[in-house]
């Protein structure tokens, strides 16, 4: 093989499958990354088993050809050339990779193309087409409330619903939900319901970027594999089998209290307050208090035995009952970061009931519950 590429590219290239690289492994060959001439381009591939990420970047083929070589040597080596032609040079045995820019040149073993895990094909099953953006805003508004440990494997995972002309993506760690409905372009065929792992899912919306290029996302027959396609990058991984629970039963239907309040000033608020729950459980305290009219005022408060407390204020419109319940701050954090609407609506029951965050106007397909902290008022 014998390729050129500008270091900008093959930098960014490197980058972009480098996240699929794990960091431990049993098998040698997942710890590197494979190159490929490719149709006049450079390919890039790396997998972890469950995840592989492939990308595409212009280059100058002069020989055809392939190698593996250690991913995280060749990313850092690629990344500290200087801005110029990098030329990739693999020897006739194929085993080591020559590598020169300028006037750096290297040589980094590899091992034979052969051996690399293969990247399971999905071209048999149901296949979506997306907008870029609207998936990638879908997928920042629910991936964060997905599980991080693997005590129930489904939970690590982002529920995806496909039905009529409508996908919806929902997460949950069994303390949030966080529920994104978004239209398809074009009704499909068959009811499609599975469960993709959230990392995968943050995986696409780095591969999406800020671009508008086409999306699509295509499942194996057997549904055991997704793919999401990108005109110069792909990503397939393996689905989390399993029941995810029913999670339109734990949104609730009705509430005693609607607090209608400006998001960018709640925020604020809430980490303000923040500041003082870290040394009191996370725990932050919101109180409302009807006043004449719609209007009202919301208290944010969080307190810490033996070192201080907190109380701030806000005014809101408020439908209903006086109300008062407890959140973990972060997770109050976590979904008010992701919005962009300027007003939400808190809605409440009790203390001991889950609170329910809607967006106003701009984010009616999203609904997000949290599950309150117990506390002694």
């Amino acid at each position: 093989m014998k390729v050129s590429s500008l270091q900008e590219n093959l930098s960014k290239g490197l980058a972009t499958v480098g996240r699929a690289v794990p960091v431990r492994s049993t098998l040698p060959q997942a710890s590197h990354v494979l190159l490929a001439s490719d149709q006049g381009r450079l390919k890039l591939v790396a997998t972890d088993l469950m995840i592989a990420t492939t990308c595409w970047i212009g280059a100058q083929v002069e020989e055809e050809g392939s190698v593996t070589v250690p991913a995280r040597l060749l990313t850092d080596f690629v990344a500290s050339l200087p801005s110029d032609k990098v030329d990739l040079t693999v020897t006739d045995r194929g085993r080591q990779l020559h590598v020169s820019c300028a006037r750096n040149e290297a040589t980094v073993a590899g091992m034979d193309a052969a051996d690399f895990p293969p990247v399971p094909s999905v071209d048999d099953g149901l296949t979506l087409e997306l907008d870029p953006k609207q998936f990638k805003r879908a997928v920042e508004q629910v991936e964060f409330a997905a599980a991080a440990d693997d005590t129930r494997p489904v939970l690590t995972g982002i529920h995806t619903l496909a039905e009529g002309q409508e996908l919806t993506l929902a997460a949950a760690d069994g303390f949030r939900l966080a529920v994104h409905k978004l239209p398809l372009r074009q009704e499909v065929a068959e009811r499609l319901e599975v469960i993709v792992p959230a990392r995968a899912l943050r995986e696409v919306m780095r591969l999406i970027g800020d671009g508008e290029d086409p999306l699509t996302m295509s499942f194996s027959a057997t549904r055991s594999q997704v793919l999401f396609k990108l005109p110069n990058a792909e990503l397939v991984a393996t689905l989390i089998q399993g029941t995810f629970p029913n999670y339109s039963q734990l949104i609730p239907q009705s509430y005693t209290t609607r607090t209608t309040l400006g998001m960018k000033q709640f925020l604020q608020e809430t980490r303000i307050a923040a500041i003082f729950a870290r040394d009191g459980a996370g725990i932050i305290r919101l109180q409302v208090e009807p006043e004449e009219g719609a209007s009202g005022v919301l208290s944010i408060s969080a307190r810490a035995e033996e070192i201080g407390n907190h109380e701030g204020k806000m005014d809101v419109k408020v439908e209903g009952e006086p109300s008062k319940i407890a959140f973990n701050s972060r997770y109050l954090q976590d979904v008010l970061q992701v919005l962009d609407a300027e007003e939400i609506a808190l809605e409440t029951t009790s203390p001991s009931s889950p609170g329910v965050l809607r967006p106003i106007g701009t984010d009616d397909n999203y609904v997000h519950v949290v599950m309150p902290m117990f506390v002694q008022w």
